[in-house]
């Protein structure tokens, strides 16, 4: 006798219709650019018309539905399987380049969404794409920054009710804060807090240009880079990333990624003037040691003479203080923050440094920030626990809950136990996609050392970006295989659900219990 199914598919798939809808309307934006620039408007406009004709399908599988805990998971999962699928049509119906090929369009696509920034473009120039088509290779980790379904909350009245469901399984760390009554207007105040940062950066970038301290900081390039700094993405049009800029211009990114890894409720108590949440937040404190610690140790290590590059726009690093400064901080909070911009080729450093930065990669930023990776929170609660199972040794009667910030709040145990099987399970997938993608590169003759694979596996499922060697921050994920680059969108797909959100739909228990 064949078992019921407990799970009302019907109404999440009519949910994301509803969004894929909706969504569509951002490719209004490379139209417009595409215009401006003379280019052909065609890969946006048939994106679009698929967009809109497979939402309108799929709304009508149910034209009321609800959306309960188990139909919420199913709709985060598929909304970030399928958005990017159709963020891929414009690259191929382009037809230029690498991202001509489904593969890779997809693998593009991916990565844009999820904020990752690992890119198989061979060639990053406006001779072989056009302007619209890199502005919405932009927009995509813009839009999958602050999490599609966030926005969608914060614009769709009828999805307020299973809203909370929905941003709880989507929003990166270990809870959502509900900043409001309304979990509609909570999501329109991390939209507003996030959309006001991303023009405040477009405008210091762009200041910059018109103050002659950045003759290609045009303002092209100042909307490029604002999209893919707040959402910690790190895609650019420039081939060299923030190399191609003045160094002034590396100082000004900074804090902006800095802001970017940080947890958006905490700029909501900060307005409304109650500045002690920030300042007092453990995981905050945290977060930024963690950044100045790695950036105290690249910086040292640079300056010792680990930089071995020497270039008419580089200079030599070691023994220059402000350069080794300026690129040990830069690639440091980069990496923590999983953005993938890159100042220069770390790929010229020696193992020293380039291990300090594979570290920084498992670090993350702040839950409830655009951020990837483990996360600082994790770590934080981890290294509580390790030291109260110490204290339980030597006092094993005693009790001793683990607390956070100033307040001493309490973390329940339910999301102690949480946080060590999210950080497991991270782990050993990060192990076994490392040891499958170095078998895979052998199996098609593509050379890749230990370093490689690690930095891939890692790359792509903490949703960091580039990597080092062949997937170094100038170079590509192109020469992988199809089967390869397959599993790294998978990768990148369950990294940005934090595993958990795709894994409990792949278990019978999910649908039929």
């Amino acid at each position: 006798m064949a078992r019921r199914i407990h799970v009302d598919y019907r109404a999440s798939l009519s949910t994301l219709g509803t969004v894929l809808t909706y969504l569509s309307a951002a490719l209004l934006f490379p139209t417009a650019v595409a215009v401006y620039y003379g280019e052909s408007p065609l890969p946006f406009l048939v994106a679009l018309a698929v967009a809109v004709t497979v939402g309108r399908g799929l709304e009508r599988l149910d034209d009321e539905p609800e959306m309960g805990n188990r139909e919420a998971f199913l709709m985060v999962a598929l909304t970030w399987l399928v958005v990017p699928l159709v963020g891929a049509l414009p690259y191929l119906v382009a037809g230029s380049g690498t991202v001509a090929h489904p593969v890779n369009a997809l693998f593009e696509s991916m990565s844009g969404f999820t904020t990752t920034g690992a890119t198989v473009l061979g060639e990053i120039s406006f001779e072989r794409h056009s302007r619209s088509i890199l502005m919405w290779r932009q927009l995509s980790q813009w839009l999958g920054g602050m999490g599609i379904l966030v926005l969608m909350v914060a614009i769709l009245s009828e999805l307020s009710v299973g809203g909370t469901q929905l941003i709880r399984h989507e929003a990166p760390g270990i809870r959502v804060e509900k900043l409001t009554p309304h979990i509609r207007e909570t999501a329109q105040v991390l939209w507003s807090i996030y959309a006001g940062f991303t023009v405040g950066a477009v405008v210091v970038y762009y200041l910059l240009h018109l103050l002659g301290l950045a003759p290609n900081m045009t303002l092209y390039n100042a909307v490029a880079h604002a999209l893919t700094t707040l959402p910690t993405g790190g895609f650019s049009p420039e081939a060299r990333s923030v190399e191609a800029f003045t160094p002034i211009v590396q100082w000004t990114v900074v804090p902006f990624m800095i802001v970017a890894g940080t947890n958006f409720a905490l700029y909501w108590y900060v307005l409304q003037g109650r500045i002690e949440r920030l300042t007092e937040n453990a995981e905050f404190r945290l977060y930024l040691a963690a950044m100045g610690a790695v950036s105290a140790l690249v910086s040292g290590l640079l300056f010792a003479g680990v930089g071995l590059a020497e270039t008419p726009t580089i200079g030599p690093i070691p023994g220059n203080l402000e350069i080794s400064l300026r690129h040990g901080v830069f690639q440091a909070v980069a990496v923590v923050t999983t953005t993938g911009y890159a100042s220069m080729d770390f790929n010229t450093w020696n193992a020293s440094a380039q291990v300090a930065l594979m570290f920084a990669m498992f670090l993350g930023g702040s839950a409830g920030s655009a951020a990837g990776s483990i996360k600082i929170v994790r770590w934080y609660v981890v290294g509580k626990s390790i030291r109260r199972e110490l204290f339980r040794i030597v006092h094993p009667e005693a009790v001793r809950p683990i607390r956070m910030g100033a307040r001493d709040e309490v973390v329940d145990e339910e999301t102690v136990h949480s946080i060590f099987v999210f950080t497991a399970l991270f782990l050993l997938l990060f192990g076994a996609s490392t040891l499958l993608l170095f078998l895979d590169a052998h199996r098609i003759g593509l050379e890749l050392d230990a370093l490689e694979a690690t930095s891939a596996a890692i790359a792509t499922l903490g949703n960091v970006g580039p990597g080092f060697g062949v997937v170094g921050p100038m170079g590509s994920y192109e020469p992988f295989s199809a089967t390869a680059k397959l599993y790294m969108v998978f990768l990148m797909w369950i990294g940005r659900l934090e595993i958990l959100a795709v894994l409990v739909i792949l278990t019978p228990a999910y649908w039929r219990s």
